[in-house]
């Protein structure tokens, strides 16, 4: 077990240092810089700079070294623990990204807690009892669910919240707190605006999952050993909870890999139409702006959680199906 562990931390840290050597790459493979944008940006206002200037901000920030050179620089800064400036915003990448990230890291893990918690009971329900009412409407509300835009969804919400209860349904903190330091009523009104984003976020997911479930289950409810449970008279709880449902739960473990880093990167335009303060739309202004240390920066934060989810989502399966051991199950 230690020694899988072992070997898992290793390739996750090889896997993280791929992301850091791929993601320099693609963000330089453009032919603008930030220099380029900013420049472009201040003509389209009616400022204008010189090519001396722009030189010199590129001399500034080191857009005029070669590409190895200042991938090393900012790997050995990440070695630190300092992400270096933000070009955009003048100030280092960890203020800019400041309480975005862990307030996106609690929206994800709500988001995930609430799609397991749902997903989990809603396809058993439906596998055990297929073809029923409730299975069809499932089904339906699941295929609505796969089908309509979750940014659709977050307007629809936010209309009905603004015409029927007169309530604004975007931000996750109110005018009075949004600016406030941090005090026990900032947290408890954070709480209270959790709840919405939340549920937009896992709907997709749960959609999903339910769909994953039920066909899992519906497979191992086929099989011999379930027939020869039920013959001996075993309760039709223990039944079904005891073995297939828990061999139906490998492929529902194994989303959790992909789960973890969609709910930040896959939220972008979720986040914008809710003006949710979280890392995704930030991303996507770093990438506009070609603010290449900030875009770094937010996109290894999306791998290590990719590589989190991967790590946590073995360790399930380990768990939950025994075979599953240093290669046993073949």
């Amino acid at each position: 077990m230690l020694a899988y562990l072992a070997r898992r931390m290793l390739l996750a840290a090889i896997t993280i240092w791929a992301i850091t050597a791929v993601t320099f790459i693609i963000l330089k493979l453009p032919p603008v810089d930030f220099v380029d944008a900013y420049v472009a940006q201040a003509s389209a206002s009616g400022a204008s700079i010189s090519a001396a200037e722009a030189e010199a901000l590129r001399a500034a920030y080191g857009l005029n070294e070669p590409y190895i050179v200042q991938y090393l620089k900012w790997l050995n800064l990440v070695a630190h623990g300092d992400f270096g400036r933000s070009f955009e915003y003048g100030r280092p990448v960890t203020e800019v990204i400041g309480d975005r990230l862990w307030l996106t890291v609690l929206l994800s893990l709500g988001a995930i807690t609430v799609t397991w918690t749902l997903a989990l009971p809603i396809g058993i329900y439906s596998a055990v009892r297929q073809y029923s009412v409730g299975d069809y409407i499932f089904t339906f509300v699941g295929f609505i669910g796969l089908a309509v835009p979750s940014f659709l969804l977050a307007l629809i919400v936010m209309y009905f919240g603004l015409r029927f209860f007169n309530m604004s349904v975007g931000g996750l903190f109110s005018s009075d707190f949004a600016l406030a330091p941090w005090s026990w009523a900032k947290v408890w009104d954070l709480i209270k605006h959790l709840p919405v984003p939340m549920l937009i976020l896992a709907l997709p997911g749960i959609a999903q999952l339910v769909r994953i479930m039920r066909a899992n289950l519906l497979d191992e409810l086929r099989r011999p050993y379930v027939m020869t449970a039920r013959a001996r008279g075993l309760p039709e709880r223990r039944v079904i909870l005891k073995y297939p449902v828990r061999a139906a739960l490998n492929p529902f473990a194994s989303t959790i890999g992909y789960l973890l880093p969609y709910t930040v990167s896959g939220s972008i335009i979720i986040s914008i139409v809710l003006s949710l303060p979280t890392v995704g739309p930030l991303l996507l202004r770093s990438l506009i702006s070609q603010d290449m240390l900030l875009a770094s920066t937010t996109i290894l934060m999306l791998g290590i959680l990719t590589v989190i989810g991967t790590l946590v989502s073995d360790l399930l399966l380990m768990w939950i199906d025994p075979r599953i051991r240093l290669g046993q199950l073949k």
